[in-house]
């Protein structure tokens, strides 16, 4: 099955987001402070975003994203 992911980076704003799933849901915080990752109101992750994404150049992020539910 085919899923398809959407992208979206903001030069301006040095702002990237990445959309597994298009569904009501919020962001919230992770163990990177550059990191947030979008769940839905049961804790599946819908995606994540990443700020000043231009300062990453020799600093890659290694986070593990995690469901909540069960």
């Amino acid at each position: 099955m085919e899923k398809e992911i959407k992208i979206w980076y903001d030069k301006e704003a040095d702002f990237l987001e990445v959309i597994f799933e298009k569904k009501t849901g919020y962001f919230k915080e992770t163990e990177n402070d550059a990191v947030m990752e979008k769940v839905d109101d049961k804790g599946n992750i819908l995606g994540f975003s990443i700020q000043k994404v231009s300062k990453l150049k020799n600093n890659p992020i290694s986070l593990s994203l995690k469901s909540s539910a069960a």
